[in-house]
């Protein structure tokens, strides 16, 4: 049974009484090779577990059921459950789990399938809830080995960003604290039925083993990139005095000094790594003020 093939899509929605949902981001790939190919660069090892989100009818999964010892694939949409069981029949290592990933336990989940394998995440997200789930996946605590997914180009581009870059943002500092981000491949808008209207391109998230950011203050580090970006148009000193009244102006222009960095500077101008030693210069003064 070819998955990608528009008619057996087609076949097997309607057998199932079901139809394309656009609140759920559904697009099905008809591309063959791109479901290869997303399989091949998820894991590096055979013996892991792969959780998969928004498996749809299923052609991912039976890509990386024949590459990898256990797939877990959480779905949202009960509708397409019926059409799961019969196109995943002959994949034992397959598990389908209908839930939604945004409120499932997932070290909970983790725990109770991946029996001490190590566990990649793989999955086609929706566009309109790529981050939220990408945060949601980095902040569960799963030590995941790497999250490789398909999303919107342009969101790719944005994911990959450099500092200094335009398209560096909030999400590429943060993403950078907890691995390193590469883009794959582009995929474009004709692999999909129904058809987008952009682009798509996986990229892979390897995560770090040990954080190399041990950062004084995580709720301060992360709280200085969203002032940075929350307001682009003010430099750095005014973005962060305005968010953070304990700070002076002289105070953050001292730091930032310190690292190499004008008073005039803006946010995106700061790697992570940047922000994290940053975030540890103002922590420490705060600490040093306060003391006295």
């Amino acid at each position: 049974m070819d998955l990608c093939q528009p008619s057996v899509i087609r076949q097997l929605m309607e057998e199932a009484g079901i139809r394309f949902r656009k609140d759920f981001g559904q697009n099905f790939l008809i591309n063959p090779a791109v479901p290869e190919r997303i399989a091949d660069s998820c894991a590096d090892r055979e013996d892991c577990m792969v959780l998969e989100i928004g498996p749809g009818i299923g052609c991912l999964t039976r890509e990386l059921a024949l590459r990898y010892e256990k797939v877990v694939a959480i779905e949202i949409d009960r509708g397409l459950l019926p059409v799961l069981a019969k196109t995943l029949a002959d994949c034992p290592n397959a598990h389908v789990v209908n839930a939604d990933v945004m409120k499932i336990d997932i070290p909970r989940l983790i725990k109770e399938e991946a029996e001490g394998r190590d566990v990649v995440v793989c999955a086609n997200l929706p566009y309109y809830i790529t981050t939220p789930i990408l945060m949601r996946l980095l902040e569960c605590g799963v030590p995941f080995r790497s999250i490789t997914v398909m999303v919107q180009a342009e969101v790719a581009t944005r994911l990959t960003a450099k500092a200094g870059e335009s398209d560096y943002g909030a999400i590429t500092a943060v993403l950078g604290y907890y691995g390193d981000v590469k883009r794959l491949f582009t995929v474009p808008a004709g692999c999909f039925m129904p058809a987008p209207k952009v682009n798509s391109a996986v990229i892979r998230i390897d995560l770090h083993k040990k954080c190399p950011y041990d950062v004084l203050d995580r709720s301060l580090f992360f709280g200085l990139i969203k002032a940075a970006f929350g307001q682009r148009r003010k430099t750095l000193v005014n973005a962060i005095t305005s968010s953070y009244q304990s700070f002076s102006k002289d105070c953050v222009i001292k730091a930032l000094n310190q690292l190499g960095f004008s008073e005039t500077v803006r946010g995106e101008r700061l790697s992570t790594s940047d922000f994290a030693a940053l975030s540890d210069l103002l922590y420490e003064a705060k600490e040093g003020f306060s003391s006295k």
